[in-house]
Formats: structure tokens, sequence, C-alpha cells
């Protein structure tokens, strides 16, 4: 009997190729997966049932791992024990390059395919042999095929009618309770925030097929036109009991921007491709980066390999600008460093933690990845996690490096003209609040006093209770808005005791430098919190008025009481102004 015949380029090359298409069905099967949740959210959001869109949430960012594990296992049987070797992956890489060529979300195929190797090579730092490594380009500026789009032309005399069959082209089981209004509504809004663009500012617009969801509400995501000139443009839909209407309109980029922003939850944006919803949406926020919106549509891994390659490519040209301290007040727990010149920090876990902290690492690590999971709702900064990255030791400051060597050997040390972290967590840089009050005038420091308790407000109404509420923990964005960014002490308000403050019994109590009665580790004094603020006596006053439930134990006790019937409190993700009548 003569002999099989052998496929052209030998036995290796035939099982790299079915290792590589191993690889692309495990991405196309997590890919079909993440489609499926999300595109429940239109149900959800029907059926005005957040609870679920809460569930679906937590199950779509965890099905990144899974899949990852899954195809892990199926690679094994292909090649069990011993039988992946580097020289194989070389051909591995080089035939999944091939199959994935020219396809809009390649990028997102090769982020899976990096993230394989990696577990499977237990790769420290980077290799370049059988990874997909492109520093000195941005993959996404390949992309010129056009998201799916609807267009409308806006008539001068009955500007309405077009935002009729805006709303008409977006079909849901639920109907609006009064469409005519909502159409004239987004109609007037629009002309009225785009007036200085002159007489009948608004000629057409643009919106994306698909609909964006996320708590509460559905978005239609796209762009307004003038003569000359466009801006973003974003239609806000609510359920209520007598049907859908639209919420708000957002035309203002910073108001865009802030939809899409670091310290919001994911969308569920049912896109059938991805790549290029992401050059659409960097021509409505061009200030805004890749990393950050990959993120934001639920790409969290896809975020994080643009973030990395960002940072790198500016951190190679910035050659001879060193590592060093973040500014504001160390931590007692994390170690913080940055590069002054871009817009990020690493935080790494300290080896011990300063007295009155008692936690443990792994807590600490509980508590960021609790985060992860939550609803952001515009207070919580993302943190992501990376492991094993390499710098060169020359990069760091000489104090900088001691520190860590010292503080964080757990999760740093040195290998050879190199420094390896182990784990760490990487957020954007916001200006600390305890700094940015220093800096500013007394109004605008007002105005950061009275959001820093907003935040704190919305963080509760969301069954979130930050634990720690100093000033240095929380941070000002650009456009003046605080989040909270250390989560060592973070938990839900629903595990929390709040109570009153006991009065002293007589002089000896009053007098006692220390708590005369048992304090559990559970008990919350909220009339204690005005003391460990560290607000000026005017921003004190201001937040007081303002805010002065923040120091009641029984509206604490109320939220709780809330939180076990199951009813949340809605905070829309933009400003009041925006929102219609």
């Amino acid at each position: 009997m003569s002999a099989a015949p052998v496929a052209p380029g030998g036995p290796e090359v035939c099982e790299a190729r079915k290792v590589a298409a191993c690889i692309r069905d495990g991405f196309e099967d997590y890919h079909a997966r993440f489609a499926a949740i999300t595109a429940r959210a239109r149900l959800r959001f029907e059926q005005g049932d957040g609870a679920a869109m809460r569930e679906d949430a937590v199950e779509r960012i965890g099905l990144y791992d899974l899949c990852i594990g899954q195809c892990m296992e199926r690679l094994q049987a292909i090649a069990p024990a011993g039988g992946h070797r580097r020289t194989t992956w070389r051909q591995v890489r080089q035939a999944f390059a091939q199959m994935i060529a020219g396809l809009i979300d390649c990028e997102l195929y090769k982020t899976f395919y990096n993230t394989l190797t990696r577990r499977l090579f237990a790769t420290r730092g980077v290799d370049p042999a059988i990874e997909f490594i492109a520093m000195d380009i941005e993959p996404s500026d390949a992309i010129t095929h056009p998201v799916a789009r609807h267009s409308y032309a806006v008539s001068e005399t009955h500007p309405a009618a077009a935002f009729m069959r805006v709303l008409g082209d977006y079909h849901f089981d639920v109907p609006y309770a009064h469409q005519l209004r909502c159409a004239a509504a987004i109609a007037v809004r629009l002309q009225d925030d785009l007036a200085h663009w002159g007489a009948h500012p608004v000629r057409a617009i643009e919106l994306l097929e698909t609909v964006f969801y996320r708590e509460r509400r559905a978005y239609l995501v796209g762009r307004v036109f003038g003569e000359h000139r466009f801006s973003p443009c974003v239609i806000a839909l609510v359920k209520d009991g007598h049907g859908l209407r639209v919420d708000a309109v957002l035309s203002a980029r910073r108001d865009v921007a802030h939809l899409f922003g670091v310290s919001r939850s994911y969308f569920h944006a049912d896109l059938a491709t991805v790549g290029d919803a992401v050059v659409f949406l960097r021509s409505l926020l061009p200030g805004k980066p890749i990393d950050e919106i990959y993120t934001v549509l639920g790409r969290a891994k896809q975020g994080k390999t643009e973030r990395f390659r960002t940072f790198q490519r500016h951190f190679q040209l910035h050659c001879n600008e060193l590592l060093g301290p973040a500014e504001g007040t160390p931590g007692m727990v994390m170690t913080v460093f940055t590069l002054p010149s871009y817009p990020l920090v690493f935080k790494l876990i300290r080896d011990r933690f300063a007295w009155p902290k008692t936690m443990t690492r792994q807590a600490v690590e509980d508590k960021y990845a609790l985060v992860f999971n939550l609803d952001r709702i515009g207070r919580l900064l993302d943190a992501q996690q990376y492991r094993h990255l390499r710098f060169p030791a020359s990069r760091f400051s000489p104090a900088l490096l001691a520190e860590l060597l010292e503080s964080c050997s757990l999760s740093v040390h040195r290998d050879g003209d190199d420094v390896v972290i182990t784990l760490c967590y990487v957020q954007r840089r916001f200006r600390p609040l305890n700094l940015y009050l220093r800096e500013q005038g007394a109004a605008a420091a007002k105005a950061a006093a009275l959001d820093y308790a907003q935040a704190i407000r919305d963080l509760a109404c969301n069954n979130i209770c930050p634990g720690d509420m100093l000033l240095k923990n929380f941070g000002v964005s650009r456009h003046g808005r605080a989040v909270f960014y250390d989560y060592d002490e973070l938990c839900r308000v629903t595990e929390c005791n709040f109570r009153h403050w006991p009065a002293p019994r007589n002089a000896e109590e009053a007098m006692a430098a220390e708590p005369w009665f048992h304090i559990a580790a559970n008990d919350v004094f909220p009339e204690r919190f005005p003391l460990f603020m560290g607000l000026r006596a005017e921003q004190l006053a201001a937040v007081t008025e303002a805010h002065g439930v923040l120091f009641d134990p029984r509206w604490w006790q109320a939220l709780q009481a809330a939180f076990r019937r199951g009813e949340f409190a809605d905070i829309p993700p933009y400003p009041r102004t925006a929102q219609l009548a």
C-alpha cells in the first residue's frame, strides 16, 4: 500500500494551519457569544429590566477569559503536552495572519491570538517571534470601510419631519408615547444648541444603524451637519409607564465625551464589526484615545492592547523622560507612578500597608475586580490590570526605582537591565482633588467640592460606599468632574451598618481620646464624615446645605431598604441642561 500524500509544506505546516484555524474559530465563537449577550440589551431596555442588564454586563465581561480557557483546552487536544514548540508557532502566526488578512476586525483576532500565546508559553514581556506586535502604527488608520448608518436631510421649513423619520427607522416593541412631540423637541433643541452656526443651522443628520444601550437608556449615536461644519449628536431614549420618549439630545462634544468616558460602564451595541465603528466614533471625539473607545464598546482586552501600544510608542519617542512618582499624597496601600508627559498612572500594591489599613493584598485585588464589574455611573475610574510589564531600569528616577524595589517587591523585580512588574493597575491620570482645591479660586473650588459630594451621593445611590472619603482619593477631570479612584476600602452600601454617633453619658466619656463604645468592622458613622473630608469651612458649609443627607444615618438606611426591594435611583449620564422638557 502506498503512503498517504503529504500536504504542501509538510506535516509541520499542516499542524500550524490546524492550530491557526482553531484559534480563528475560537475568536469567532467568542465574538458570536459576545453578540448574543449584547443583543439582549434591546429586550432589557423594552422591559425596563435593569437587574438583568447588570447581570448581562457581568456575564459579558467574564466571557473573554472563559473563551480563552476553552480554546486553550482545544489547542492542548490538537497538540498535547510538549507538542507546542516556538518554531511551529512562528508558522502558526504566519498561517493565522493569512486567514484574517483583510478583515475589518483583524486586530481583535490578533489580540485573541496574543492572549493565547502568552498563556501557553508563559510569556514575560514581548515575544515578537510568535506574537503580533505593531508599536509604530495605529491599525485603525487602515480601516476605510464605512460603518452602517442612516442619513437624513433636514428641511428648513419642517425640521421635525426628518426626526419623525429618524424615530420611525429604529424599531422597538414599545411604542412612543408622543412621537411627533419628541421629534419636534429634538428639532428645537438642535436649532437652539447650534444657533451660533447661523440661521437654519441643521442641514442633515447621520446616525449609526446600531442602537447603543447602557443602564436604563438607549442611544442613537451620530452627527449633525450644518452648512460648513458638523457636531456629535446623541439622542437618548428612555422608557416609562407611558411608552418610549426622547429624554435628552447631546450635541456638545464635552457631553458626548463624558457619555463615552472612562468612568462609565461599557455600552451594549450589537455591532457586526467593531473597527469601522471605532473609526466613526473617533471622528466625533478626536481627542479621545482609541483605547478608550474600544473599551467603552465592551472590548476591554482590545482597549488594553491599544493602550499599551500607544503608551509604548510615546514612551519610546520621549526616550529621555523618566518615570517618576505621581503627584498627590502617597498612598498607604498603593504606590503610584507616571510618565509626566502622558496621562496615565501605574498603581502597584505595596508589600505592607501602613496603619490603620488592615486588609490583605488579595482583598485589594478583589476590590479592583469588583469595580471592573460594577456599573460605574460616571464616578468610578476604570482600572485595567496588566501583568508582566517590562521597562528599562534606566527609565525610572532613582528614588522611584528604590521605592518600588523596597516597598513593592512582591510585584517588582530586576531582570538584568530591565524592571519587570508582575502586577499593576493602569488608570487615566486625573488631578487629585486635594491639590485641585488648593489651586482654584473660591468659586471653582466650591463647585468642585459640591461635585465631590455629588459623586459620593451618586455612588451611594448605586449601592457603592467609597469607604475612604478623603479628598486625595478623588480626582478631577479636565471638565471639572469628580471621580473616585482609590478602591481598597470600597464596599457595598448594603454591607455597612450605618449608625448614629452615641452621645457621651458623662464628662469622662466626652473627654476620652478613643471611642468609649464598641465599633464593629462594618460600622459607619455618617455624622463624622465632615471631620475626615478635609474641606475648608466655606466649602463644607456649601456641601452641608446641598448634600446634608450624606451626614444623616437615616438617609443611608433608607437607601439600604430600597436596594433590598430592588429599587435603584435613575442617574442620567448627562447634565440636566441636555434633557428635554
